[in-house]
């Protein structure tokens, strides 16, 4: 496994064509596109790595898989009220669907539906203790008490926040956030501001492989029937609207991020983090998808079978 990681590692840093780093938030449109990590954590505890894997970025959309398992924890199959379960096949932060749908985004990953998310987590509580909870959920899945939020990308997006906050205003006047828009969409850019490493995603994502159970520290984290529900959305909607590509390349459940992370997920063997900052038209990581697509081929870990 370790010269697996060092060969895709040695390969993706002699790619040319890196993708195009996120500029639409400026803290972000300042990574080195040079960077690559990667992760694979097994579920006894072993952990491989190569490449920038220690080196903490904005983890951005991937962490709507964390708020998705609090959410499913706090309101069960109650939160499908206010979120759908279906691909969307339109980008990260369309409008367009919500307009047909009454309001109703298609999925807890792309934009709408992320904040649809927070909404239903945020039960009156405040900003700030929504977020030390979500703090505190991701600290304890990835057995990490050092992962923190990134203050200055959370302001950078706030910043920039109209298309975010059209999504949100859009659902409000439908009657479907319970909530201050402005109090959802503060909690929403702080949660996508977590500031992670690639070996300490491919830790927290542990409970997905083992359903519900993280093996390294013992703990259940949900039910076998909540982990496999979780993955089926990631496989489904985890790369917006290049998941069946993901999905015909990779054949593994994965959510992305525009900060160029992906966390994949190869059930019953190994959670995968790979961090590549430049992105394919979709937003997705250019590299780090080929690098999954390598590590998919080479080991055989495929959903679909081998």
């Amino acid at each position: 496994m370790q010269k697996l990681l060092t060969d895709i590692a040695s390969t993706m840093q002699q790619e040319n064509e890196r993708g195009k780093v996120a500029d639409y938030i400026p803290q972000l449109a300042h990574v080195d596109p040079q960077r690559f990590g990667i992760a694979v954590a097994l579920p006894d505890g072993q952990l491989f790595t190569a490449g920038d894997a220690s080196e903490p970025f904005s983890i951005q959309s991937i962490s709507k898989v964390f708020s998705l398992t609090l959410a499913l924890g706090k309101r069960g199959d109650g939160l499908w009220s206010y979120v759908g379960r279906e691909p969307s096949g339109d980008p990260f932060n369309s409008i367009v669907q919500l307009e047909h749908e009454s309001g109703k985004p298609r999925n807890p990953f792309i934009n709408a539906g992320a904040i649809a998310v927070v909404d239903a987590i945020m039960m009156r509580h405040e900003p700030k203790e929504v977020l030390a909870e979500l703090l505190s959920f991701v600290r304890f899945v990835a057995n990490d008490e050092s992962i923190c939020f990134d203050h200055e990308v959370a302001a950078s997006e706030l910043a920039h926040k109209h298309r975010n906050a059209s999504l949100a205003h859009f659902m409000k006047a439908f009657g479907r956030l319970e909530h201050d828009v402005d109090k959802v969409l503060g909690t929403y850019f702080h949660q996508c501001a977590l500031a992670m490493s690639c070996t300490q995603l491919a830790h927290a994502g542990l409970f997905l492989v083992s359903d519900g159970v993280n093996k390294a520290t013992g703990t259940r984290v949900v039910s076998a029937q909540r982990a496999r529900r979780i993955n089926s959305l990631m496989m489904m909607c985890g790369h917006y609207d290049g998941s069946g590509e993901f999905a015909y390349r990779v054949g593994l459940p994965g959510k992305s991020g525009v900060g160029g992370g992906i966390l994949a997920v190869a059930p019953g063997r190994a959670s995968i983090a790979v961090w590549s900052p430049g992105l394919d038209g979709t937003g997705n990581s250019l590299l780090g998808t080929r690098a999954l697509e390598m590590l998919a081929q080479e080991t055989g870990w495929s959903v679909f079978g081998h």
